[in-house]
């Protein structure tokens, strides 16, 4: 029935692995339950009732639950050298998102977990790594021997990251301009001057992408000549205009953030490979943002983990626009037998990059 299953969902005749052991389950079908569940958003016991339908078969949500785990053990270690390779890089972003996990303490209740994300804008990489809590511990380990740029908002654990000489902190633009656009209800005149800005901010980096064809230096030139000044608009008008609103008005904290964070701003100019904001992060998280409303929480510190593992590589597929299905069952089926040595050859995209 499985080898059914698998066949009508993917369309093979051929007898696939069995990537784990001591399990009937193949590679195709691993795949489209984890696909299902992290990039579908249908939750485990949603998935029984549709092969309940469908195939007149009803396995235990436990099974569906060992499956995961164990195609998670198989992926560590490819997962281990997709963090290898994106802290390898001089350019990342990193954001985190909230995610409830069931507290084995207290039954019943739930812990609030936190997914810290570190994309590679140049690789088109990102990494989710789950920790316990929202503090500095977590992203400072991480990050202990990385080298360049980070780009970030202004959550000041970042700052206490970016005293370590090695890393240079680059701002969001999206996340300043957000504070005005949250001004707007309160005081719509100062926060369109500001939002007019921005908009031509944007308009000005749309030409410059489309006129530098990823040169990085060219980019970084025409940023200088074009966008730069905006910037600086912004900000003198800020310190002539911050002494007529209230400091705790929303147009007043729009101005405080956009002040303070005006020196990660600037270093966005440093380099034309660094993006003016978190967008694309923020893109790669949207899909675990989704899934929240679906499943609600991860069961266990262990399972915050291992969709950690699944949501890092589905994301990765998502940026180099990859199928994650056929990329899943492919690596599923390599993995139990593959050299230590090659698994990076495994990564999304990571093929075709040497081959070009």
């Amino acid at each position: 029935m499985l080898i059914l299953i698998c066949s009508r969902i993917l369309g093979r005749d051929k007898l696939p692995s069995r990537p784990i052991d001591k399990s009937i389950a193949e590679a195709c079908l691993l795949a489209h339950v984890l696909v299902s569940k992290y990039i579908d958003h249908l939750p485990f016991y949603r998935q029984i009732q549709m092969f309940k339908r469908d195939f007149g078969w009803e396995p235990a949500q436990s099974t569906l639950g060992d499956w995961m785990a164990g195609c998670c053990r198989l992926l560590e270690p490819l997962y281990n050298t997709l963090k290898q390779k994106i802290l390898e890089s001089d350019y990342i972003q990193a954001d985190e998102s909230p995610i409830k996990v069931l507290d084995s303490d207290k039954k019943g209740s739930t812990h609030q977990g936190y997914q810290w994300v570190y994309h590679d804008p140049v690789q088109k990489l990102v990494l989710f790594n789950y920790r316990k809590g929202r503090g500095q511990h977590g992203p400072k380990e991480l990050l202990a021997a990385y080298k360049g740029y980070l780009q970030c908002d202004g959550y000041t654990v970042y700052d206490k990251i970016g005293i370590d000489p090695k890393i240079t902190l680059a701002g969001c633009l999206v996340h300043a301009r957000r504070k005005f656009h949250d001004a707007l209800d309160s005081d719509k005149k100062r926060a369109q001057i500001a939002l007019e800005v921005f908009k031509k901010i944007y308009l000005e980096e749309r030409a410059i992408k489309e006129d530098s064809q990823n040169d990085a230096q060219q980019r970084k030139k025409l940023r200088d000549q074009k966008i730069k000044p905006l910037l600086l608009q912004i900000k003198s008008w800020i310190e002539k205009e911050q002494f007529n609103v209230l400091p705790k008005s929303p147009i007043g904290k729009a101005m405080t953030y956009f002040f303070n964070q005006y020196p990660k701003l600037e270093n966005i100019f440093l380099d034309g490979r660094i993006e003016l904001d978190n967008n694309l992060i923020e893109n790669a998280i949207r899909p675990m943002a989704i899934g929240r409303k679906n499943y609600l929480f991860c069961g266990s510190h262990k399972a915050a983990q291992n969709a950690a593992i699944l949501y890092s590589f589905f994301g990765s597929c998502k940026m180099q626009g990859i199928n994650p299905r056929e990329w899943l069952a492919n690596t599923l089926e390599k993995l139990p037998d593959h050299s230590i040595q090659k698994l990076e050859e495994l990564l999304p995209g990571y093929q075709e990059k040497i081959t070009t």
